[in-house]
Protein backbone atom coordinates (compact mmCIF):
# COMPACT_ATOMS: atom_id res chain seq x y z
CA UNK A 1 0.00 0.00 0.00
CA UNK A 2 1.47 3.43 -0.86
CA UNK A 3 2.02 6.08 2.28
CA UNK A 4 -0.88 8.48 0.71
CA UNK A 5 -3.22 5.53 1.20
CA UNK A 6 -1.77 4.51 4.49
CA UNK A 7 -2.26 7.85 5.64
CA UNK A 8 -5.77 7.99 4.32
CA UNK A 9 -6.89 4.78 6.11
CA UNK A 10 -5.70 6.64 9.29
CA UNK A 11 -7.31 9.70 9.13
CA UNK A 12 -10.40 7.85 8.15
CA UNK A 13 -10.35 6.22 11.58
CA UNK A 14 -10.28 9.52 13.46
CA UNK A 15 -12.45 12.30 10.91
CA UNK A 16 -15.83 11.80 10.19
CA UNK A 17 -17.41 11.43 6.76
CA UNK A 18 -20.53 13.00 5.46
CA UNK A 19 -23.13 11.90 2.66
CA UNK A 20 -23.42 15.49 -0.10
CA UNK A 21 -26.90 15.35 1.52
CA UNK A 22 -26.26 15.10 5.19
CA UNK A 23 -23.64 17.41 4.53
CA UNK A 24 -26.42 20.14 3.00
CA UNK A 25 -29.10 19.70 5.87
CA UNK A 26 -25.67 20.38 8.15
CA UNK A 27 -25.32 23.36 6.30
CA UNK A 28 -28.89 24.98 6.29
CA UNK A 29 -28.56 24.38 10.17
CA UNK A 30 -25.36 26.66 10.59
CA UNK A 31 -22.41 24.55 10.00
CA UNK A 32 -19.61 26.07 7.60
CA UNK A 33 -19.39 24.43 4.24
CA UNK A 34 -15.97 24.95 3.00
CA UNK A 35 -15.12 24.46 -0.49
CA UNK A 36 -10.86 23.80 -1.17
CA UNK A 37 -10.62 23.35 -4.35
CA UNK A 38 -8.64 26.06 -6.38
CA UNK A 39 -9.97 28.67 -8.42
CA UNK A 40 -9.92 26.59 -11.85
CA UNK A 41 -11.81 24.05 -9.93
CA UNK A 42 -14.50 26.28 -7.96
CA UNK A 43 -15.04 28.14 -12.19
CA UNK A 44 -16.90 25.17 -12.99
CA UNK A 45 -19.12 24.89 -9.76
CA UNK A 46 -19.24 25.03 -6.17
CA UNK A 47 -22.02 24.39 -3.38
CA UNK A 48 -24.08 27.07 -2.68
CA UNK A 49 -23.23 29.54 -0.25
CA UNK A 50 -20.20 27.77 0.57
CA UNK A 51 -16.93 29.13 1.91
CA UNK A 52 -14.30 29.13 -1.33
CA UNK A 53 -10.82 28.81 0.44
CA UNK A 54 -7.80 27.32 -1.65
CA UNK A 55 -6.47 24.45 0.05
CA UNK A 56 -2.68 25.91 -0.34
CA UNK A 57 -4.05 28.80 1.96
CA UNK A 58 -6.80 27.07 4.07
CA UNK A 59 -4.58 27.32 7.46
CA UNK A 60 -3.84 31.06 6.75
CA UNK A 61 -7.50 32.14 5.81
CA UNK A 62 -9.94 29.75 7.79
CA UNK A 63 -10.33 31.78 11.06
CA UNK A 64 -11.05 34.75 9.01
CA UNK A 65 -14.22 33.07 7.43
CA UNK A 66 -14.93 30.80 10.35
CA UNK A 67 -13.36 32.46 13.85
CA UNK A 68 -14.95 29.72 16.01
CA UNK A 69 -13.08 27.22 16.41
CA UNK A 70 -16.63 25.10 17.80
CA UNK A 71 -18.44 25.71 14.62
CA UNK A 72 -19.18 22.24 12.64
CA UNK A 73 -16.72 22.55 9.31
CA UNK A 74 -17.31 20.46 6.56
CA UNK A 75 -14.79 20.59 4.45
CA UNK A 76 -15.35 19.22 0.47
CA UNK A 77 -12.50 18.57 -2.49
CA UNK A 78 -13.44 17.20 -5.93
CA UNK A 79 -13.80 13.38 -4.78
CA UNK A 80 -13.50 13.27 -0.69
CA UNK A 81 -9.25 12.76 -0.35
CA UNK A 82 -8.28 16.17 0.05
CA UNK A 83 -10.87 17.44 2.27
CA UNK A 84 -9.74 14.59 4.63
CA UNK A 85 -6.19 15.52 4.87
CA UNK A 86 -7.69 18.96 5.51
CA UNK A 87 -9.86 18.59 7.93
CA UNK A 88 -7.27 16.46 9.75
CA UNK A 89 -5.10 19.42 9.78
CA UNK A 90 -7.99 21.75 11.19
CA UNK A 91 -8.10 19.30 13.88
CA UNK A 92 -4.62 19.96 14.66
CA UNK A 93 -5.30 23.28 14.59
CA UNK A 94 -7.97 23.36 17.14
CA UNK A 95 -11.37 23.16 15.46
CA UNK A 96 -13.09 20.80 17.35
CA UNK A 97 -15.60 19.31 15.14
CA UNK A 98 -13.87 19.04 11.36
CA UNK A 99 -15.49 16.37 8.65
CA UNK A 100 -15.09 15.47 5.64
CA UNK A 101 -17.53 15.71 2.60
CA UNK A 102 -17.27 11.89 1.44
CA UNK A 103 -17.13 12.15 -2.63
CA UNK A 104 -16.83 15.75 -2.73
CA UNK A 105 -18.48 17.76 -5.18
CA UNK A 106 -18.61 15.36 -8.05
CA UNK A 107 -20.91 13.30 -5.81
CA UNK A 108 -22.70 16.58 -4.63
CA UNK A 109 -23.39 17.71 -8.39
CA UNK A 110 -24.21 14.04 -8.72
CA UNK A 111 -26.93 13.82 -6.33
CA UNK A 112 -28.46 17.14 -7.42
CA UNK A 113 -28.07 18.98 -4.74
CA UNK A 114 -27.91 22.76 -5.25
CA UNK A 115 -25.11 24.61 -6.27
CA UNK A 116 -23.73 27.34 -8.39
CA UNK A 117 -21.34 28.90 -10.48
CA UNK A 118 -19.45 31.78 -8.57
CA UNK A 119 -18.33 35.17 -10.60
CA UNK A 120 -14.63 34.94 -9.90
CA UNK A 121 -11.89 36.74 -11.61
CA UNK A 122 -10.01 36.11 -14.71
CA UNK A 123 -5.87 34.98 -14.66
CA UNK A 124 -5.17 38.89 -15.66
CA UNK A 125 -7.65 40.16 -12.83
CA UNK A 126 -5.99 37.27 -10.47
CA UNK A 127 -2.16 38.58 -11.54
CA UNK A 128 -2.84 42.16 -11.61
CA UNK A 129 -4.81 42.20 -7.75
CA UNK A 130 -2.39 39.61 -6.58
CA UNK A 131 -1.44 42.18 -3.58
CA UNK A 132 -5.00 42.56 -2.90
CA UNK A 133 -6.34 39.03 -3.21
CA UNK A 134 -3.81 37.89 -0.31
CA UNK A 135 -5.40 40.23 2.27
CA UNK A 136 -7.94 38.83 4.79
CA UNK A 137 -9.75 42.26 3.97
CA UNK A 138 -9.87 42.33 0.41
CA UNK A 139 -9.14 38.88 -0.99
CA UNK A 140 -11.57 37.90 -4.32
CA UNK A 141 -15.00 38.65 -2.73
CA UNK A 142 -13.43 42.33 -2.05
CA UNK A 143 -11.78 42.59 -5.48
CA UNK A 144 -15.31 41.26 -7.22
CA UNK A 145 -16.88 43.98 -5.16
CA UNK A 146 -14.51 47.01 -6.01
CA UNK A 147 -14.86 45.32 -9.40
CA UNK A 148 -18.70 46.37 -9.66
CA UNK A 149 -18.17 49.59 -8.04
CA UNK A 150 -18.78 53.12 -9.46
CA UNK A 151 -17.12 56.16 -8.22
CA UNK A 152 -17.78 59.70 -9.34
CA UNK A 153 -14.68 61.95 -9.27
CA UNK A 154 -15.47 65.91 -9.35
CA UNK A 155 -12.43 67.25 -10.83
CA UNK A 156 -9.42 66.42 -12.83
CA UNK A 157 -7.05 68.32 -10.85
CA UNK A 158 -4.68 68.11 -8.48
CA UNK A 159 -7.00 65.87 -5.96
CA UNK A 160 -8.63 64.35 -8.52
CA UNK A 161 -5.47 63.03 -10.53
CA UNK A 162 -3.90 60.62 -7.77
CA UNK A 163 -7.81 59.97 -6.53
CA UNK A 164 -8.60 58.38 -10.17
CA UNK A 165 -4.93 56.81 -10.68
CA UNK A 166 -5.02 54.74 -7.57
CA UNK A 167 -9.10 54.03 -7.55
CA UNK A 168 -8.06 52.69 -11.46
CA UNK A 169 -5.54 50.83 -10.39
CA UNK A 170 -7.38 49.31 -7.58
CA UNK A 171 -9.53 47.82 -9.87
CA UNK A 172 -12.54 50.27 -9.18
CA UNK A 173 -15.00 49.07 -11.73
CA UNK A 174 -15.95 52.27 -12.99
CA UNK A 175 -14.87 55.86 -12.41
CA UNK A 176 -17.18 58.60 -13.73
CA UNK A 177 -15.18 61.96 -14.39
CA UNK A 178 -16.69 65.49 -14.11
CA UNK A 179 -14.33 68.68 -15.38
CA UNK A 180 -15.62 71.02 -17.96
CA UNK A 181 -12.13 72.36 -18.52
CA UNK A 182 -8.95 71.72 -20.57
CA UNK A 183 -5.43 71.09 -19.47
CA UNK A 184 -3.24 73.68 -19.15
CA UNK A 185 0.52 73.62 -18.88
CA UNK A 186 0.25 75.33 -15.59
CA UNK A 187 -2.26 72.10 -14.11
CA UNK A 188 1.11 69.97 -15.00
CA UNK A 189 2.69 70.99 -11.81
CA UNK A 190 0.33 68.88 -9.28
CA UNK A 191 -1.88 67.48 -11.93
CA UNK A 192 -0.23 64.08 -12.71
CA UNK A 193 -3.44 62.42 -14.83
CA UNK A 194 -2.43 64.83 -17.87
CA UNK A 195 1.04 65.46 -20.08
CA UNK A 196 2.63 68.21 -21.90
CA UNK A 197 1.40 66.82 -24.91
CA UNK A 198 -2.12 66.85 -23.68
CA UNK A 199 -1.80 70.53 -23.27
CA UNK A 200 -5.07 72.18 -24.33
CA UNK A 201 -7.36 68.75 -24.58
CA UNK A 202 -10.56 68.43 -22.43
CA UNK A 203 -9.23 67.09 -18.83
CA UNK A 204 -12.19 64.08 -18.99
CA UNK A 205 -10.48 63.30 -22.01
CA UNK A 206 -7.01 63.31 -20.79
CA UNK A 207 -7.92 61.39 -17.70
CA UNK A 208 -9.39 58.96 -19.69
CA UNK A 209 -6.34 58.32 -21.80
CA UNK A 210 -3.71 57.96 -18.59
CA UNK A 211 -6.52 55.77 -16.81
CA UNK A 212 -7.24 53.37 -19.83
CA UNK A 213 -3.12 52.91 -20.15
CA UNK A 214 -2.98 52.56 -16.52
CA UNK A 215 -6.31 50.09 -16.16
CA UNK A 216 -7.67 49.01 -19.17
CA UNK A 217 -10.40 47.27 -17.73
CA UNK A 218 -11.48 50.20 -15.63
CA UNK A 219 -14.66 51.39 -17.69
CA UNK A 220 -14.40 55.98 -17.51
CA UNK A 221 -17.59 57.82 -18.21
CA UNK A 222 -16.84 61.25 -19.10
CA UNK A 223 -18.60 63.79 -17.89
CA UNK A 224 -17.35 66.85 -19.56
CA UNK A 225 -19.59 69.67 -18.16
CA UNK A 226 -19.63 72.53 -15.59
CA UNK A 227 -22.00 70.85 -12.35
CA UNK A 228 -24.98 72.41 -11.86
CA UNK A 229 -28.38 71.95 -10.28
CA UNK A 230 -29.47 71.54 -13.56
CA UNK A 231 -27.66 68.19 -14.55
CA UNK A 232 -26.30 67.13 -11.12
CA UNK A 233 -29.15 64.77 -10.53
CA UNK A 234 -28.78 63.05 -13.96
CA UNK A 235 -24.95 62.99 -13.35
CA UNK A 236 -25.13 61.69 -9.78
CA UNK A 237 -27.38 58.89 -10.95
CA UNK A 238 -26.10 55.05 -10.48
CA UNK A 239 -22.43 55.82 -8.20
CA UNK A 240 -21.60 54.28 -5.07
CA UNK A 241 -19.71 57.11 -4.07
CA UNK A 242 -18.53 60.41 -4.61
CA UNK A 243 -14.81 61.92 -4.29
CA UNK A 244 -15.21 65.74 -4.20
CA UNK A 245 -11.87 67.74 -5.64
CA UNK A 246 -13.56 70.33 -6.14
CA UNK A 247 -12.02 73.88 -5.72
CA UNK A 248 -14.33 76.31 -5.58
CA UNK A 249 -17.12 76.69 -2.84
CA UNK A 250 -19.87 76.95 -5.24
CA UNK A 251 -19.33 73.42 -6.63
CA UNK A 252 -18.26 72.07 -2.97
CA UNK A 253 -22.41 73.08 -1.51
CA UNK A 254 -23.94 71.57 -4.64
CA UNK A 255 -21.70 68.09 -4.34
CA UNK A 256 -23.10 68.35 -0.56
CA UNK A 257 -26.30 68.95 -1.27
CA UNK A 258 -26.75 65.83 -3.81
CA UNK A 259 -25.03 63.75 -2.05
CA UNK A 260 -27.56 64.31 0.93
CA UNK A 261 -30.21 64.11 -1.29
CA UNK A 262 -29.08 60.71 -3.14
CA UNK A 263 -27.48 59.57 -0.09
CA UNK A 264 -24.12 59.09 -0.73
CA UNK A 265 -20.92 58.94 1.01
CA UNK A 266 -19.17 62.26 -0.06
CA UNK A 267 -15.49 61.84 0.60
CA UNK A 268 -14.11 65.25 0.36
CA UNK A 269 -10.39 67.03 0.12
CA UNK A 270 -8.90 70.36 0.00
CA UNK A 271 -5.46 71.96 -0.04
CA UNK A 272 -4.08 75.68 0.55
CA UNK A 273 -0.58 76.23 0.12
CA UNK A 274 0.75 74.02 2.56
CA UNK A 275 -1.94 72.47 4.11
CA UNK A 276 -4.73 70.31 3.25
CA UNK A 277 -7.93 68.09 4.59
CA UNK A 278 -9.96 65.57 4.56
CA UNK A 279 -12.93 64.34 5.17
CA UNK A 280 -15.94 61.90 4.61
CA UNK A 281 -19.42 63.45 4.91
CA UNK A 282 -22.12 60.97 5.22
CA UNK A 283 -25.37 61.58 6.76
CA UNK A 284 -27.44 58.52 5.88
CA UNK A 285 -24.45 56.91 7.16
CA UNK A 286 -26.21 53.60 9.45
CA UNK A 287 -25.47 52.98 12.60
CA UNK A 288 -23.41 56.26 12.96
CA UNK A 289 -24.42 58.94 10.65
CA UNK A 290 -22.17 61.89 10.39
CA UNK A 291 -22.52 65.80 9.10
CA UNK A 292 -22.49 67.27 6.28
CA UNK A 293 -20.39 70.11 4.45
CA UNK A 294 -23.34 72.22 5.80
CA UNK A 295 -22.71 71.23 9.28
CA UNK A 296 -19.38 72.54 9.21
CA UNK A 297 -19.71 75.57 7.14
CA UNK A 298 -23.57 76.62 7.44
CA UNK A 299 -22.23 79.90 5.08
CA UNK A 300 -19.44 80.33 2.52
CA UNK A 301 -16.72 83.20 3.86
CA UNK A 302 -16.54 86.26 2.04
CA UNK A 303 -14.65 85.54 -1.72
CA UNK A 304 -11.59 87.90 -0.72
CA UNK A 305 -11.23 85.38 2.47
CA UNK A 306 -11.01 82.10 0.38
CA UNK A 307 -8.76 82.71 -2.84
CA UNK A 308 -8.02 79.90 -5.32
CA UNK A 309 -5.05 77.97 -5.95
CA UNK A 310 -4.53 80.31 -8.74
CA UNK A 311 -4.42 83.32 -6.52
CA UNK A 312 -2.83 81.91 -3.12
CA UNK A 313 -0.77 79.30 -4.97
CA UNK A 314 -0.33 75.97 -3.53
CA UNK A 315 2.99 73.18 -3.33
CA UNK A 316 2.19 70.94 -6.11
CA UNK A 317 2.69 67.56 -4.03
CA UNK A 318 0.65 68.59 -1.65
CA UNK A 319 -2.68 67.39 -3.35
CA UNK A 320 -0.90 63.99 -3.81
CA UNK A 321 -1.24 63.45 -0.49
CA UNK A 322 -5.04 64.64 0.28
CA UNK A 323 -5.80 63.39 -2.68
CA UNK A 324 -4.17 59.68 -2.11
CA UNK A 325 -5.99 59.78 1.66
CA UNK A 326 -9.39 60.58 -0.45
CA UNK A 327 -8.62 57.12 -2.64
CA UNK A 328 -8.16 55.39 0.47
CA UNK A 329 -11.17 56.37 2.17
CA UNK A 330 -13.30 55.87 -1.31
CA UNK A 331 -11.86 51.90 -0.79
CA UNK A 332 -12.72 51.57 2.20
CA UNK A 333 -16.20 52.37 2.02
CA UNK A 334 -16.67 50.44 -1.43
CA UNK A 335 -15.10 47.16 0.40
CA UNK A 336 -17.12 47.96 3.67
CA UNK A 337 -13.44 47.99 5.58
CA UNK A 338 -12.15 49.64 8.54
CA UNK A 339 -13.38 53.05 10.14
CA UNK A 340 -14.06 55.99 7.85
CA UNK A 341 -13.37 59.51 7.96
CA UNK A 342 -17.11 59.96 8.85
CA UNK A 343 -17.14 62.48 11.48
CA UNK A 344 -13.41 63.18 11.89
CA UNK A 345 -11.10 65.72 9.96
CA UNK A 346 -7.94 65.09 9.18
CA UNK A 347 -5.80 68.04 9.08
CA UNK A 348 -2.42 68.28 6.96
CA UNK A 349 0.22 70.37 8.18
CA UNK A 350 3.13 70.14 4.84
CA UNK A 351 5.66 72.39 6.81
CA UNK A 352 5.46 70.88 10.31
CA UNK A 353 5.30 67.13 8.79
CA UNK A 354 2.33 66.90 11.56
CA UNK A 355 -1.72 65.39 10.78
CA UNK A 356 -4.05 66.57 13.50
CA UNK A 357 -7.55 65.19 13.52
CA UNK A 358 -10.87 66.90 15.04
CA UNK A 359 -14.05 65.58 15.73
CA UNK A 360 -17.03 67.14 14.25
CA UNK A 361 -20.73 66.16 14.88
CA UNK A 362 -23.80 66.45 12.52
CA UNK A 363 -25.77 69.74 13.51
CA UNK A 364 -29.66 69.23 14.62
CA UNK A 365 -30.28 72.03 13.09
CA UNK A 366 -29.31 71.54 9.49
CA UNK A 367 -31.82 71.85 6.97
CA UNK A 368 -29.87 69.82 4.68
CA UNK A 369 -29.49 66.22 6.49
CA UNK A 370 -31.02 66.70 9.96
CA UNK A 371 -33.74 64.03 11.04
CA UNK A 372 -36.78 64.22 9.45
CA UNK A 373 -35.77 67.47 7.25
CA UNK A 374 -37.01 67.43 4.30
CA UNK A 375 -34.62 68.40 1.05
CA UNK A 376 -35.24 71.95 0.44
CA UNK A 377 -33.61 71.98 -2.85
CA UNK A 378 -31.03 73.31 -4.74
CA UNK A 379 -29.99 76.72 -4.31
CA UNK A 380 -28.30 79.22 -6.61
CA UNK A 381 -24.60 78.51 -5.92
CA UNK A 382 -23.13 81.10 -7.51
CA UNK A 383 -25.06 83.66 -5.59
CA UNK A 384 -25.37 82.01 -2.31
CA UNK A 385 -21.35 81.95 -2.11
CA UNK A 386 -21.36 85.71 -3.24
CA UNK A 387 -19.57 84.61 -7.19
CA UNK A 388 -20.59 87.34 -9.49
CA UNK A 389 -22.49 86.16 -12.68
CA UNK A 390 -21.07 84.66 -15.59
CA UNK A 391 -20.80 87.33 -18.53
CA UNK A 392 -22.56 85.40 -21.97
Amino acid sequence: MRARDRRLAEIRRSIPEVAPGEALAMQQEGAALVDIRDAREVAQGSPQDAYRIDRAFLEFRIEDAVPNLHRTVLLTCASGARSLFAADELRRMGYADARSVAGGFNQWKDEGLPFEIPRMLDADARQRYARHLVMPEVGEAGQLKLLESRALLIGAGGLGSPAALYLAAAGVGTLGIVDHDVVDRANLQRQILHTDERVGVSKVASARAALKALNPAVKVKEHALRLDRGNVDEVFAGYDVVVDGSDNFATRYLVNDACVKHRLPNVHGSVFRFEGQVTVFWPSRQPEPGPCYRCLYPEPPPPELAPSCAEAGVLGVLPGVVGLLEAVEAIKILLGAGNPLVGRLLHYDALDSRFTEFRQRPDPNCRYCAQGAKFPGYADYQAFCGIPPQQP
